[in-house]
């Protein structure tokens, strides 16, 4: 069953020239749920401008994206910004947590967004961490943990909600090897474990490697890799 399913899909971006620059030229691409794919490749190729139209974050110029068979861009902003609340989790390389809060709150912050009751989001956000190893560390302030703990957090914030997607760009871009290794696993667990939907975008082959598909962009439009 496909759950993201893009069909003829553009996006172009204001040239120094004057023009525009395509990076993405009418590209097709599907994902059947429980899936997982790294989208690899060299800086600029456009992986990431890729990511953000699969999280509704960017509109494409043209072409239809469908996510579990919500043709999502005939949305308008409110409504789309409640389905990527509620339908698509998103990890960065920088892990964008509020400082000012705890591990607990900013793993607890999608829920109440979505106005759930505060007693059942700390007890959700609870246990997503204690599952991530972070059990000790639920009422440390963003500043007081490690950049490895602060991923972490970052999944679990992601995962809050139950989403049907994770979308993860350069996850392990600021991470050390051995931290790397605990998100790579962590990824790997998450699809093997809960059948988790997965697209990553990443330089690190290693990571890429736990991907049961590797793709990259080529002339704007998508190459599967062995």
């Amino acid at each position: 069953m496909a759950l993201v399913e893009m069909t003829g899909v553009v996006k172009a971006f204001p040239a120094a020239d004057g023009g525009r620059l395509t990076i993405i030229d009418g590209l097709d691409f599907t994902v059947r749920a429980g899936e997982t794919v790294a989208i690899v490749g060299a800086s600029g190729i456009g992986k990431s401008t890729l990511l953000h139209i699969i999280g509704t974050l960017d509109r494409p110029d043209e072409g239809s994206l469908t996510i579990s068979g919500e043709d999502v861009f005939k949305y308008d902003d409110a409504r789309l910004a409640r389905f990527r609340n509620e339908a698509v989790g998103f990890v960065f390389q920088f892990h964008h947590l509020l400082p000012e809060f705890s591990a607990i709150e900013n793993v607890m912050m999608p829920a109440l967004i979505k106005g759930n009751g505060r007693a059942g989001a700390r007890r959700e956000a609870g246990e997503l961490l204690s599952a991530m190893g972070m059990a000790h560390r639920l009422e440390h302030r963003v500043p007081d943990l490690s950049g490895g703990e602060q991923q972490r957090v970052a999944l679990a914030r992601a995962l809050m909600l139950k989403p049907l997607l994770l979308l993860a760009d350069e996850p392990t871009g600021n991470l050390d090897k051995d931290n790397s290794e605990q998100v790579h696993r962590l990824l790997y667990d998450l699809n093997q474990q809960k059948g988790m939907t997965l697209i990553v975008v990443t330089h690190n082959l290693e990571l890429a490697a736990y991907m049961s598909r590797r793709v990259t962009l080529t002339h704007g439009k998508l190459t599967e890799l062995e």
